[in-house]
């Protein structure tokens, strides 16, 4: 909600849909893994307005996914394009009169400073807000693992099509595999697929330029026709890869500590279009020095243990 809220306020057209999640499971295991979930979410005191379990057939109903047998679902969700988001949000920052400079690689970030490859920049309070690419500033090299997560999106679908699969709620969709994947139904018409990109770059490198390795875009192909058998035949019009952060614990930190002036947010391992929101109000409250109900909170200024080194 809060998200969407400042999309509204804003001004900031990023296709967001109020819908729901569902993590699908096509096997045995799966569904077993599912079950777990929504147990699990209920032992936190979730209520069945938020989580719940549907059967194969209310899954069918909903999105006809091949050899379903049931799904987790997660209510009040949204779907949003990120990328409209991150732009948008962009342009908000620099209306209120804040300079944004790219192109700009961080070396090193010190007390007081950081060195880029285009000067030094001084500060008395400076944020890491590098995510994946914080293995390349020195002296943070096995802090966050660099993983590939990549992402394929189909030519726009038919009419007949989408009747023949449903998906007329927009959920968005994932499966409860270990390498699970992630989609949504766009704004434009086609889906978006993602999942986990190959290969792993030794020494946590990360490549800047975005390209899919092949191997990738077959895997996702493969999991997107497994799913929904209907969507063989439909050509990729794009693929694209990023780079997550990865925490040696899977969660996400925010902290500031204050002998250094030197804050930090991320570890979102792929789920940081509503985290990275929560931390930065975190983030807004720490470095004010403001004793909140969000700097109160566990994962603030939590020690995590490095990565193992290569």
């Amino acid at each position: 909600n809060e998200v969407i809220s400042v999309a509204e306020t804003e001004g900031i057209d990023a296709d967001i849909r109020r819908t729901d999640e569902l993590l699908v499971a096509t096997n045995e295991a799966q569904e077993q893994r599912a079950k777990a979930m929504y147990a699990d979410a209920r032992s936190w005191e979730l209520t069945d307005d938020r989580v719940g379990y549907i059967d194969a057939a209310e899954t069918r109903r909903r999105i006809a996914v091949h050899n379903v047998r049931g799904a987790f679902i997660i209510k009040k969700v949204a779907r949003v394009q990120p990328a409209k988001l991150v732009q948008g949000l962009a342009k908000a920052v620099e209306r209120l009169g804040v300079p944004i400079y790219e192109q700009t690689t961080v070396l090193s970030i010190e007390k007081g400073k950081v060195v880029t490859n285009r000067g030094v920049v001084r500060a008395e309070k400076i944020v890491r807000a590098t995510e994946g690419f914080t293995a390349g500033i020195a002296g943070h090299e096995r802090l966050w693992l660099a993983l590939n997560s990549a992402i394929v999106v189909t030519e726009p679908l038919s009419d007949k099509l989408w009747s023949e699969i449903g998906w007329d709620g927009y959920e968005v969709l994932g499966d409860a595999a270990h390498t699970y994947c992630y989609a949504q139904r766009t704004r434009e018409g086609r889906i978006a697929m993602g999942g986990r990109g190959v290969p792993y770059r030794f020494g946590s490198k990360t490549d800047l330029r975005g390209v899919t390795q092949q191997a990738t875009i077959d895997k996702l192909h493969k999991i997107l026709t497994t799913l929904l058998p209907q969507t063989k035949g439909l050509k990729l019009d794009h693929a694209w890869c990023g780079t997550l952060g990865v925490p040696r614990d899977w969660c996400t930190t925010v902290g500031f500590d204050k002998q250094t002036g030197i804050g930090w947010a991320g570890g979102y391992v792929g789920l940081g279009v509503s985290t990275s929101n929560l931390s930065g109000r975190t983030l807004r409250d720490l470095l004010l020095d403001n004793d909140t109900e969000l700097t109160r909170l566990p994962w603030v200024n939590r020690t995590v243990r490095k990565w193992e080194p290569e």
